[in-house]
């Protein structure tokens, strides 16, 4: 009686796991999201550079909604997040830059070798994420050495959008300046 139970107990097991199983690898084949193929950023600039962070990416379902764009700076934390509608015509298969003037109103400057880290990713209109790409950026005095678009970049010069955050000096934050978020 004992090992008719077991077997039982064993076989409903066994069935639950395997359709779980199976279940979750189909679902996830058929929910492909965005994906950022590839990526191209300069690292270093003075403040108020122009900053062009290129991107590819492509959506097999051709649903891809918004870029995403955040802000990690020591010493201030992590900003709100920034978000760009992305064009129907683009919604499939997008290759440009987003541009992001690093000027801010709230901060009449940041300091020589102040690194900031942007993260960019693409939102479906699912609400599946991309990978998130990181780009790594140094405030410098001097310019930046000249540089050559790699390809896919090289042969079309697209802007995507704005990218739309104000950084903060923390080094001279009056009291005005609200708390970062945690």
């Amino acid at each position: 009686m004992k090992t008719k139970i077991f077997f039982c107990i064993f076989g409903v097991l066994a069935i639950t796991l395997f359709f779980f199983c199976f279940g979750t690898v189909q679902s996830k084949a058929d929910s492909k999201g965005p994906m950022i193929t590839n990526s191209f950023a300069i690292e270093k600039g003075y403040y108020g550079t122009v900053w062009k962070i290129y991107i590819e990416a492509e959506a097999p379902n051709g649903d891809m909604s918004k870029i995403v764009s955040t802000v990690d700076q020591p010493g201030w934390g992590t900003y709100y997040p920034d978000t760009i509608q992305i064009k129907p015509q683009n919604q499939n298969h997008l290759k440009g830059y987003i541009q992001w003037n690093t000027f801010s109103k709230n901060a009449a400057h940041i300091r020589d070798f102040t690194p900031i880290t942007l993260r960019v990713s693409i939102v479906d209109k699912a609400g599946n994420e991309s990978n998130v790409v990181v780009f790594p950026f140094q405030f410098v005095s001097r310019s930046a050495p000249k540089y050559e678009l790699p390809s896919p970049f090289n042969k079309d010069d697209v802007r995507l959008g704005y990218v739309n955050i104000d950084l903060y000096d923390p080094f001279s934050a009056s009291p005005e300046v609200p708390e970062p978020p945690d």
